[in-house]
């Protein structure tokens, strides 16, 4: 992907391919102190969220095989330990434990190989890559806060 060139960089283009919105519950704390076992880029990225950092259970499952220290890992209340938990988006109280949604949706990006298709002299039909196929994602991302404020911009969507 590193050696493509765009022909007209500046022109807004459209995916050719939706591939939808994937539902990510991100269930587990991790310890900003000690993420850089994880990722050393950790610290630059999420420098304005040192106190939340969050992951997947099953995320934390892969590194934990890989030898990971677990002591870095936190697991959050879910909805099925606290009954009256709610989405901060239906939460009047802002000092009350809610579930807080952050969407992300990536507009454009290089997602495989097209592939064409020529005929030769003898008619006999042959594929060669011709381009890159273009697809949207989108994300969301719901995680538990221990007070609403701490979800502001829940209340906006």
């Amino acid at each position: 992907m590193a050696k493509l060139r765009q022909k007209n960089p500046k022109t807004v283009r459209q995916a050719e391919e939706v591939r939808g919105l994937e539902h990510l519950s991100m269930d587990v704390a991790v310890n900003f102190s000690k993420g850089a076992q994880l990722s050393p880029h950790i610290h630059n990225i999420c420098s304005e969220a040192k106190e939340a950092i969050y992951t997947r259970e099953e995320d934390v499952k892969f590194w934990l095989e890989k030898g990971v220290d677990g002591s870095m890992f936190e697991v959050l209340p879910q909805s099925a330990d606290l009954p009256d938990l709610q989405r901060c988006k239906l939460c009047a109280d802002r000092w009350k434990p809610c579930i807080c949604s952050y969407s992300l949706s990536i507009e454009w990006y290089p997602c495989m190989l097209k592939y064409c298709k020529s005929r030769d002299v003898s008619g006999k039909v042959s594929s060669y890559k011709c381009g890159i196929r273009s697809c949207q994602k989108g994300y969301r991302f719901d995680y538990y806060v221990p007070e609403k404020q701490l979800c502001l911009w829940d209340e906006e969507t």
